[in-house]
């Protein structure tokens, strides 16, 4: 075996606690050099501590002989008081200061206190139990890796799903589902998995065995790309069903719509069908990063594999069909293709006809029939009758 080391540490959000009593936690998703993920919880009192430490084990890249030679990042103090603001505030730094922690020389990135710091712990572990008054507040950082401080999400309570069905795991970074188990959803990832708690327990699960508790999915799910993004092929793949596409290693395709199940509908030529997330890289990347996921777990089944599977819902999730695809695909197509001919002057967005829809008009409302005189008189009040009675 080799020795042993953190791939990459990503900073997840914090959460707010309230036993023994109030304080703030962040959590870090820790990737390992034999691919397992672990999520850890840690003050940043804690942090703070390991920070200086680590300037204590190597003055000379912490810059305590001479300045000009640290690499080793800064780390504000802990203040006296920590509340809420400055735990979001803080996330943009603690992304920033892992992120360069990581990219320093092997002597520091992988030695022993850094290894021992992020290790799972019993506490690690521990989930609120159902017994407590008051359950942590989670907090988010945004997905799309730009980390700012006006960016943190607000408070939110972690999205609660349900299993569709029973699924067994098949590693150890995987959390089995028994059919109507309710877990919650800490990170939704493009490749299908979604790590995910319960109870005492922790682990990647294919999203396409969860659904939401509250409404059908589909509404999750972004709206289609016919433009298309492209991407390279990473791993071969041989179709299994009819709407799928079989695809060889270092292809280049357009991907139309990336579905959260984790198999997103693809465009190769006019050709369209669904292919898994986890084998396609964007055009231009290191395929490194796409290539450990694979080995890790592999593509998620799709939905529609699953047997005995039960929905809570009375309607069922909803999508476009390969040949709706299609369709929007060839016509966004032609009309590309009509618009470079006629040159940029005229050029637009393609209009794409998914659901045609015809306008109904608005029914109007009904005009009651004018009363008669005698009810008029008999409704009216006592001071518009003495005023009629005058009149006359």
């Amino acid at each position: 075996m080799g020795d042993t080391f953190i791939r990459h540490i990503a900073l997840l959000g914090f959460e707010k606690r309230f036993v023994p009593s109030q304080h703030y936690v962040y959590m870090f998703l820790v990737k390992w050099q034999d691919l397992s993920e672990k999520v850890v919880y840690r003050r940043f009192t804690e942090i703070y501590e390991f920070h200086k430490t680590l300037k204590e084990m190597f003055p000379i890249e912490a810059g305590d002989i001479n300045p000009e030679n640290r690499i080793i990042p800064h780390l504000p103090a802990p203040r006296w008081f920590d509340g809420q603001r400055v735990a979001e505030s803080r996330q943009g730094t603690l992304t920033e200061y892992y992120n360069a922690l990581m990219g320093l020389p092997v002597k520091i990135s992988r030695c022993p206190q850094l290894l021992d710091f992020f290790k799972v712990r019993p506490d690690d572990l521990k989930l609120p139990t159902d017994s407590q008054v008051k359950k942590p507040e989670t907090y988010l950082v945004p997905k799309d890796g730009k980390s700012n401080v006006a960016d943190i999400t607000g408070p939110i309570i972690l999205q609660t799903y349900r299993a569709i069905a029973d699924y067994e795991k098949s590693s150890g970074s995987e959390m089995a589902l028994a059919m109507g188990d309710v877990v919650d959803v800490v990170e939704k990832s493009e490749s299908g998995w979604w790590f995910c708690q319960m109870k005492t327990k922790r682990g990647w699960v294919p999203a396409s065995y969860l659904e939401p508790l509250d409404s059908p999915d589909e509404a999750e799910d972004p709206e289609p790309n016919y433009a298309g993004e492209p991407y390279v092929t990473v791993r071969a793949y041989a179709a299994v069903m009819d709407d799928e596409v079989s695809l060889q290693e270092g292809e280049t395709i357009e991907v139309i719509h990336k579905l959260l199940d984790g198999w997103w509908v693809i465009r190769k030529e006019d050709v369209t069908g669904y292919f898994p997330s986890m084998y396609l890289q964007k055009a231009g990347q290191d395929i490194t990063q796409a290539q450990c996921q694979i080995k890790k777990r592999g593509a998620p089944p799709r939905r529609s594999s699953i047997r005995n599977a039960h929905s809570i819902h009375q309607r069922s999730r909803k999508r476009l069909s390969q040949d709706a695809y299609r369709r929007n695909s060839v016509r966004y197509l032609q009309q590309r293709r009509r618009q470079a001919r006629l040159g940029p002057q005229n050029a637009g967005s393609p209009r794409i006809e998914e659901q045609p829809q015809t306008e109904r008009p608005k029914p109007q409302p009904a005009v009651p029939p004018r009363p008669s005189a005698d009810l008029i008189l008999h409704r009216c009040s006592e001071s518009t009758k003495r005023k009629l009675a005058s009149a006359v």
